[in-house]
């Protein structure tokens, strides 16, 4: 044997854990064993205790060789994390381990590891940046709802190319917060979280909701909150404006945009951040093949989001859609995660929200979750805990 040489008893074993994994395209979620994974110098891994599930995750699972075409399998999925530090990495400054954490994961994403970041496995690495500490009084499944829903939120409101809004508590004291944020879809996941982060960083509200949801919607701060699915929706949006300026409209559902086009031509904004397609792929993603099915239902997409396009570029509207995760590369997600959120969750001024629907324990759980959320869910998130 060569000096120096390791025998095979020898070697280094590396640890590993369990993880509902993708092992194909559209294949269904297997646990499996795979190394726990290592925190890079800007990441904390995390013992998962809870994960949430969005609609991401079934329209990765269900059509991700048209929609995510970079992502490659085995691949683990999910976004929503809350647990606890059991490692960082060295220019880690604000987490130690047994700190009770929430973050985004965001391994799905172009040019990102799925299996160093997904969320739905025993252990998780999060980046710094996009992880906040947790108060104790709020449980890992409360947590769990919140990261790519006051994401998505915040990329919306905040980041120049959307609506541009100074955060919270920033330090530009002269800036003008007296006008109306218009939120269509505010019991959806990102709806909630945006009526709340408007609201503290200064802006009045105005939003839709079913009746049902309508009381939770206010208790986030809407100061009117209209009946989403009534023919006079607009009308009654623009009432509650009142002649106040509108700041900007953000979209949430699939017959979103057009309405706060229509809502934004009346009124006088010229802002909208879209964060849904006009068709839901629900339809093709649960099919055994996706071709031929998918064929019209893409195309459809295409001429909408044109056509939709056009119209709010007639009105003088800038439209964009908005990426949940682009905060990680600019300096919101610091911000956010780093101030904002941990402020929020401590004083109380923002709560986790929707409310968790948990459906199972363990990460065999996870495939029904996914469905769960597919199938359909009001005003609530669905959650596994581990």
């Amino acid at each position: 044997m060569a000096p120096g040489a390791i025998t095979l008893d020898e070697r280094p074993t590396v640890p590993d854990h369990s993880a509902a994994v993708l092992r194909e395209p559209r294949g269904a979620l297997v646990v499996d064993r795979l190394p726990v994974p290592e925190p890079a110098d800007d990441e904390v891994v995390v013992r998962v205790r809870a994960v949430a599930v969005n609609p991401v995750d079934w329209v990765i699972q269900g059509t991700g060789p048209v929609t995510y075409r970079w992502l490659r399998t085995p691949a683990v999925l999910g976004s929503d994390v809350a647990g606890e530090v059991v490692a960082v990495g060295p220019a880690v400054t604000r987490f130690r381990t047994g700190d009770r954490v929430v973050g985004l994961a965001t391994g799905t994403d172009r040019g990102r590891d799925p299996l160093h970041e997904g969320a739905f496995q025993e252990h998780t690495a999060l980046l710094e940046r996009l992880t906040a500490a947790i108060p104790d009084d709020v449980s890992f499944d409360r947590a769990a709802v919140l990261p790519l829903g006051a994401s998505t939120a915040a990329c919306a409101l905040f980041q120049p190319k959307h609506l541009g809004l100074p955060l919270p508590g920033a330090a530009d004291a002269s800036s003008d917060r007296s006008g109306v944020v218009v939120v269509w879809g505010g019991s959806t996941s990102v709806g909630m979280n945006a009526v709340q982060l408007a609201r503290a960083a200064g802006y009045t509200v105005v939003s839709t909701a079913s009746p049902r949801n309508a009381d939770t919607v206010r208790s986030l701060g809407a100061e009117v909150v209209v009946d989403h699915g009534s023919p006079t929706a607009v009308d009654d949006l623009v009432a509650a404006v009142a002649g106040r300026p509108v700041v900007g409209a953000v979209a949430f559902g699939t017959t979103s945009t057009a309405a706060c086009i229509a809502v934004l031509r009346r009124t006088g904004g010229t802002v909208l951040a879209m964060a849904s397609t006009p068709v839901s792929l629900d339809r093709i993603a649960g099919r055994r093949r996706l071709f031929p099915g998918m064929l019209p239902v893409f195309t459809r997409i295409g001429l909408t989001t044109v056509a939709l396009t056009l119209r709010a570029r007639r009105a003088g509207i800038r439209a964009a859609f908005v990426w949940g995760s682009s905060l990680r590369d600019d300096d919101l997600g610091p911000e956010l995660w780093g101030r904002v959120l941990p402020e929020g969750l401590a004083d109380g001024s923002i709560r986790p929200m929707p409310e968790p629907l948990v459906v199972g324990h363990g990460l065999d759980a996870v495939q029904g979750a996914v469905d769960r959320q597919r199938a359909g869910v009001s005003a609530r998130k669905v959650v596994v805990t581990l």
